[in-house]
Order: structure tokens, then sequence, then C-alpha cells
């Protein structure tokens, strides 16, 4: 009789603490969690009066958007390793694309690895961390749907168009048959665009969303909180996208950059010759992008961005129709932002506005400030914290960030006095961040790494030398309500006097068109100090 005594007890013990455990996981919400690859705020919501984005827009408009939200190095896995470890590149240690996370930090926590520990089962499609830095085993408690259906193949490759796929082929194989395994770093591409007649899941990011969609109805099923990222490739190069996102735009009404020139003044080694898109076949390897071509460019990445506004439409529908709305958390981000013929570069890897500023809003089922905009200085590194305060789970010790939860409230309330970003010298480093390599300079890239480094030299004098501003050159930038401060310093030495120092007023150029520095030493003076002393100094106590 004991013995069944007990194990009643035990019966109704289990049952309590289901209760609690059922309560507990009704309490904290679902988070879907959308990345977009070298997004620009080049959407109807930020005021592009271009671009046609209508399901982004419409999130916007029942969410909180962030008109000044900024990345932390305008590179993608540097990015994106810091905001899923809540850590900046000094703590990671990332600063290029061909270093692993786990291979210098391998015990650090990451944001989908913490939230396993708090209950949430955790899956992704497409790109959230960086190629290399999936992160399987630790950050993902489930896999993701793997597969459609007979009639539904997965893509293989960028292109669709048969003659794009064969002269990708050919310009691999004349790059490995020189360098081999160093080709894949940049060395050969196929074109930077493609339009192709085909529908949407005929390429990789409308084929990962009909997978993101399957792998929620999935984990809604099983009745347990989720934590599902789903990582769009576009509008990263290359451009290729159904033609009927094409045809959403009339050339003619597709603007030029708005300012096509380097800043006055400015770093020599602040900007670089357009490596990434040059790779592409049919891309001038020296010289100016004429006109025409830099229309198509801009219509190509349009008509990407229309694509995945297209993508995230059919994922959020996906998302109200399996009842998840009311208690789900949706946050979009880019991992940075990108010049589209601005300042006369095509690419990311800049410290730039138009390079580390990035799109981000949320929708939370229970924010006051729904449909409205902040101009809260926020950064990347903060969705950590911020998120672990909507799930109601506690935040790591670790974390180098500020959760913005408050924003969703009272947006317009006292925040952060400056984002802070940094990125080794962009004018003499591959376009993945990494160290130029022998296959650069032998390359077509030769001319282009002559002409930037004697650039440099003639501007630098005397303070030119090779090893340092191919090696250890760092520019750490840090943006306040009014200035961009730019900083170029030896990283070996991040506190020693910098070789050269930037300064743009955003009140009268918003562009960063002219580097003020010498007539105002006392404000490069101010915000040095401010600098220096870190983002720790910059976070405004939240009783204020």
């Amino acid at each position: 009789m004991r013995m069944i005594e007990t194990l009643k007890q035990l019966v109704v013990f289990g049952c309590l603490l289901l209760l609690i455990h059922q309560a507990n996981a009704a309490d904290k919400p679902n988070i879907l969690f959308i990345a977009i690859d070298d997004l620009r705020p080049e959407l109807v919501c930020y005021g592009s009066e271009t671009a046609i984005t209508p399901h982004l827009n419409g999130l916007a408009a029942d969410g909180l958007l962030f008109n000044r939200a900024y990345c932390q190095q305008a590179i993608c896995r540097p990015s994106r390793a810091s905001l899923m470890t809540g850590t900046r590149p000094e703590t990671t240690g990332l600063f290029h694309n061909y270093v692993s996370l786990r291979e210098l930090q391998p015990d650090i926590l990451t944001l989908p690895q913490h939230l396993i520990a708090h209950g949430y089962d955790t899956a992704y499609v497409g790109k959230i961390f960086h190629h290399g830095d999936t992160d399987e085993e630790r950050s993902w408690s489930r896999p993701a749907a793997k597969w459609l259906g007979q009639d539904i193949k997965k893509p293989s490759g960028p292109y669709r168009l048969p003659e794009n796929v064969k002269l990708r082929s050919e310009n691999f194989k004349e790059m490995f048959a020189k360098y081999g395994e160093a080709a894949r770093r940049g060395l050969a591409s196929g074109p930077p665009f493609e339009r192709a007649d085909v529908p949407d899941h005929a390429y990789i990011d409308g084929y990962n969303t009909l997978l993101a969609i399957k792998t929620m109805k999935q984990m809604a099923d099983d009745k347990k909180l989720f934590f599902l990222g789903m990582g769009y490739h576009l509008p990263h190069l290359n451009w290729c996208a159904p033609a009927k996102y094409w045809d959403l735009y009339d050339p003619e009404n597709i603007p030029p950059a708005t300012d096509g020139t380097a800043p006055t003044d400015g770093a020599a080694m602040g900007l670089h010759a357009s490596f990434e898109l040059r790779t592409r076949s049919n891309i001038p390897k020296h010289g100016a992008i004429e006109a025409d071509l830099a229309r198509t460019l801009k219509h190509a990445y349009l008509a990407s961005t229309s694509y995945v506004d297209a993508q995230i439409g059919l994922l959020l529908k996906a998302l109200d129709e399996a009842g998840l709305r009311e208690n789900t958390v949706v946050i979009v981000w880019g991992d940075h932002g990108w010049h589209l013929g601005d300042m006369d570069v095509c690419g990311k890897a800049t410290n730039y506005e138009i390079a580390t500023r990035v799109p981000l809003m949320i929708r939370t089922p229970d924010m006051k400030a729904r449909g409205e905009k902040t101009d809260a200085l926020v950064e990347l590194v903060d969705i950590f914290p911020t998120l672990c305060e909507l799930a109601k789970v506690p935040s790591p010790k670790h974390l180098e960030g500020h959760s913005f939860a408050p924003l969703l409230d009272d947006p317009n309330r006292s925040w952060k006095k400056a984002a802070f970003s940094q990125y080794p010298n962009p004018a003499l480093r591959e376009w993945a961040a990494n160290p130029l390599s022998q296959g650069m300079r032998e390359t077509w890239f030769g001319p282009l790494i002559e002409d930037v480094e004697q650039r440099i030299i003639d501007k630098q004098g005397e303070v030119w030398d090779r090893e340092l501003f191919e090696k250890h050159l760092m520019g750490y930038t840090m943006r306040t309500n009014r200035y961009r401060l730019v900083a170029w310093r030896d990283h070996r030495d991040p506190k020693s006097k910098p070789l050269f120092v930037e300064l743009f007023d955003h009140t009268v150029d918003p562009n960063e068109s002219k580097n003020i520095t010498g007539a105002n030493p006392d404000v490069v003076k101010q915000l040095m100090k401010q600098m220096n002393a870190g983002w720790k100094a910059a976070i405004v106590s939240r009783t204020r």
C-alpha cells in the first residue's frame, strides 16, 4: 500500500511539474528570427522612393522600426558572430570571413544555445550564422525540414540559365588550376546577376522559405516554445531573382547613387576598389563602371530585395495561418549595409554610415509602440539581451549589448549615446576582410591593389608601412546622435594615437561627403575621449 501511495504522489508531482512547465511556456513567446544578407535600408518604410517591399513595410507598420541601427563590423561572419554571441569583434576575435567562431571561442554561449537551456526548441533554415559557423551540435535542438517532396527539387548553385552555369564553371576551373582551394576565396565567380523566368522556389531563398514554413508547422504541432531562424542569402551577390521581380521596376525610374565620390579629405584607406563586385564576370576589372551597367546593377539589387520581401510575406502569412501571431516575436535584421555606387564603391566593408547602418524591425504581441519609428541608437549586439528579456529568460553575464526592449513601449525615451563598429583597412584587404593573398596580387586584382596602395602612400607619407597598413591597421568608428568619428589605429595598441581621423557631421552632411576634422579639433578631442571610454560608457540608465 505504501508503494502505491508513493507512486500516486510521484504522479501528482509529475503532473504539477508539467502544469508549471506549460504555464511558463504559455507566458513566453515563440521567436521568428529573420536575417537578410547585405540588405541596406533600401525599403519604402525607410524612405526609399524606388524599392517595392510591401511585406516588410507591413511588418514595420505593425511593429517598431529602428532608424539608426548599426552592425559591429560590415562583413558577414564577424557581424553574425557578434550578434549571435552578444559580444563585439574585439571579444570574438573574428575580423574576417575565413576563421570560424568555435576555432577562436570554443566555449562561447550563443543565443539559440541559451534559449535551449531555458526550454526552447531551436531550428534554422538558410543563413543565420555565416557558412562554416552553423554550430549544429550546440545551437540547434532539432533539424529543420530537409525536403519538400518529389516535385520541388532543391536548387543547386546560384544560376538557372545554362549559359551562366557554364560561365561560372569555366571561371572556377581556370582559377583552381592556378591557385587550388584559394580560388574559393573570391578569385572567381559567374555573372553578378540573373533574370530568369522561373518560380520563386527555383532559387534558394524561395526554396528555403518553403522549408522554413514546413519547419514552423512541425514545431507548432509539437506544442513547444520555438526559436526559428530563417536566413535569406539575397541581396548578397549574386543578384539572381525570378523575372517577375525585375519586372516590378522600370529601369528608367531607377535613380543613380546619391553620392558617387569619395569623402573630401577622407582617409585614403577608407574605401576599397569594389573587389567583391569586380570578381564577377562581365564587370570591368579596372576603372569606372559605366552608367548603364551601374543602373542595371541597382535594378538587380532592387529585384532581389523585392524577391526576399515576397518570401517574408509568405512566411508571415504562414505564421498567421498557424494561429501563432499572438504569441510570437518577429524580428528582422540585416547583417550590414551595402554601398551601391555610394562614395563610388560597390560592396560592404567600410566604416561609413552606408555600410554600418542596417535595417532592423521587431513586432511583439504586447508592445505599445506599434507602427512607430525610433531614432534611438541601437546595435546588432543588442539583439541577444533584448530577446532574453522578451522571452523572460535571464541574460548571460558575458553579453556586451544592451536590451532595447523598453523602446517597444517608449520609442522616444533617452537611449544610448553612441554605437560602435570597426573594420580592418578595407583598401588593402580582400573583400572578405582577410589579408591579401598572393593570388589576389597576381590576378587582375593586382593593378587595383597597386592603385589603392599608392593612394595611401601619397596621403600618409612617412607614416606608411606596408606591414602595418596591410595586417594591423583597424578603423574604429563611433556614431553619436550628431557625428560619426573614425579613428584609424594600430590594432596591436587600440589606445595608441590614431594614424588618421575622420569626422562627419550628420546634421549638415548625412551622406558623409566631407571630413571636417581639421576645422573641429575640440569636437574631435571630445569624441575621441568618448570613443576611448568604450561601449559601456555609452549606455544610458533605464531609470532615466
